[in-house]
């Protein structure tokens, strides 16, 4: 497919990527620092980040995979983007609340102001890692992807991507990144439509023959168990209910999605980017599954039932360079360039303001807001030039397997971070000792289940959540000691905001 890519898709594509280093560049405040740097300056529209909560979550990877697995398989999986139905009330109900009065710098920072500075300590380490690791795979992952199917070089690709994102994050700090986002957030669903648009008209039927085939054909829920009473069984309500706290846990306790309420303190503001950043998630991925059946259908009627196998997740790919006019394809290709930037330059933000804020302010207090910046400035750089270094030598060579495997354990770990977020706002009781013993026997008990046992990674996300709150809580009660939260002045709890807000102290369901 490569040789349909055409001389004018590269000027397309090349000239993408230079105007988004001009937005990002361009969008940047002069003398930005401190605060300013990592939460903005109050002016970014709540919509505009709303946009960028949806370009963060979803990668490239994401980009390729819906639409594949719809066209290899059924839409199955799209029933864990319905658990954004229980992510977005629980953010905007138990905790966003929460944030908004305290007005945090960073996620951790709660963990800190609730239990101690290791626990603060430790889940920004944890995040920083992790956040490292999946900058260098969607780096990779995609490259390998692109070069497949457009003929660029792998190394070119990950190096166009790597450094035009790690320039407007390090000048421009959350603000560039913001903004960049949502060109790219409205680029990657324009040329979604758009691609389903041509498909439509290229199918004999249009819409209704769409529907006809994908139902005669099981492309859409055909044999799959609605509900099994052993929770750690396949199902899609467990699929539904798993994917939900899933989500809930980043956007409660990743500092690359907390950071975005951040920049403002409004919790209107903040409501309003939660319910944006779910129906742009929902409809966009409803969007790709419903183009990948549309994929099978159209290769269906060109080849008479014989349509390509291989991997999946470059048939959509594949359709853009090779089926698409030229010009056209450059600028749907953009669109996969936009989710694998808009992904990135969010984790060199994210990485940068934890850095600095989570760890080098605690071990030099009396830090500046300029000596801050420029140490922010020079993590984001530092830590793009070792992932793009990192995403080229995975490029190259044979390991990524293993690495994948080691992501996969850090995100694993990195999910009980939302279970202590949890156990903090939604006990009085939970104390640091508590809380640190509590992460490491459900850390433990969580590598177990994912690596020694054959039940349903859907089931991973409750298993946490149930193993944080009662070994958390049990063991504040054996090692009893003061609470941070037990001073309902500090109003570190959801029941504190609850008590504000209603007018009525409830402590029935405060303990």
């Amino acid at each position: 497919m490569a040789g349909n890519f055409e001389i004018i898709d590269y000027i397309i594509l090349i000239g993408y990527l230079l105007f988004i280093l001009y937005i990002g560049m361009a969008v940047a405040k002069k003398g930005m620092k401190g605060k300013e740097f990592f939460k903005g300056d109050g002016k970014i529209p709540w919509w505009v980040t709303s946009v960028s909560l949806f370009a963060t979550l979803l990668s490239p990877i994401s980009f390729l995979s819906l639409a594949g697995n719809a066209y290899s398989d059924s839409w199955q999986l799209w029933v864990a983007q319905l658990g954004l139905i229980i992510s977005v009330p629980i953010a905007m109900i138990f905790f966003l609340p929460v944030y908004r009065n305290l007005n945090l710098d960073t996620a951790y920072e709660y963990l800190e102001r609730r239990f101690d500075k290791n626990m603060r300590l430790l889940a920004s380490v944890l995040f920083i890692i992790y956040q490292i690791g999946r900058m260098s795979i969607i780096m990779y992952l995609p490259a390998i992807a692109l070069s497949a199917v457009t003929g660029i070089n792998a190394v070119f690709i990950i190096l166009f991507m790597g450094i035009i994102a790690t320039i407007y994050s390090t000048v421009g700090g959350i603000k560039s990144v913001v903004w960049t986002d949502f060109i790219q957030g409205v680029v990657l669903i324009g040329g979604g439509i758009f691609a389903l648009i041509v498909l439509i008209f290229s199918i004999e039927g249009g819409v209704p023959a769409i529907l006809n085939t994908g139902l005669e054909n099981d492309k859409f829920f055909s044999e799959e168990v609605f509900f099994d009473p052993n929770l750690v069984n396949d199902s899609l309500f467990v699929i539904f209910l798993g994917a939900g706290l899933s989500t809930a846990f980043s956007y409660i306790s990743s500092q690359d999605m907390v950071q975005r309420y951040l920049t403002t303190t409004d919790l209107k503001q903040m409501n309003k980017m939660t319910i944006g950043n779910g129906v742009l998630s929902l409809g966009t991925a409803t969007l790709f599954f419903f183009v990948g059946t549309a994929l099978f259908v159209f290769y269906t009627q060109q080849m008479g039932g014989d349509i390509p196998s291989g991997n999946s997740d470059l048939i959509f790919a594949n359709f853009i360079v090779s089926e698409l006019p030229a010009g056209i394809s450059g600028l749907l290709i953009a669109g996969l360039f936009a989710a694998g930037q808009s992904t990135l330059s969010t984790g060199l933000n994210s990485v940068a303001t934890s850095w600095t804020l989570d760890i080098q302010k605690i071990i030099k207090p009396d830090l500046s807001d300029e000596s801050s910046t420029k140490i922010a400035k020079f993590v984001s750089t530092a830590v793009g030039i070792f992932a793009i270094i990192f995403a080229i030598v995975l490029a190259n060579s044979d390991i990524s397997s293993a690495y994948e495997w080691f992501n996969g354990l850090m995100g694993l770990v990195l999910g009980i971070v939302g279970g202590t977020f949890t156990l903090g706002v939604m006990t009085r009781k939970a104390n640091s000792k508590g809380a640190m013993l509590g992460f490491i026997v459900t850390s433990i008990i969580a590598i177990y289940v994912s690596y020694f046992t054959d039940i349903s990674l859907w089931a991973y996300s409750i298993i946490n959540l149930v193993n944080s709150l009662v070994f958390g809580y049990v063991f504040s009660l054996i090692f009893s000691g003061k609470s941070k939260a037990e001073d309902e002045s500090l109003e570190l709890t959801y029941y504190d905001r609850k008590t504000e807000i209603n007018g009525y102290n409830d402590d029935s369901f405060a303990q």
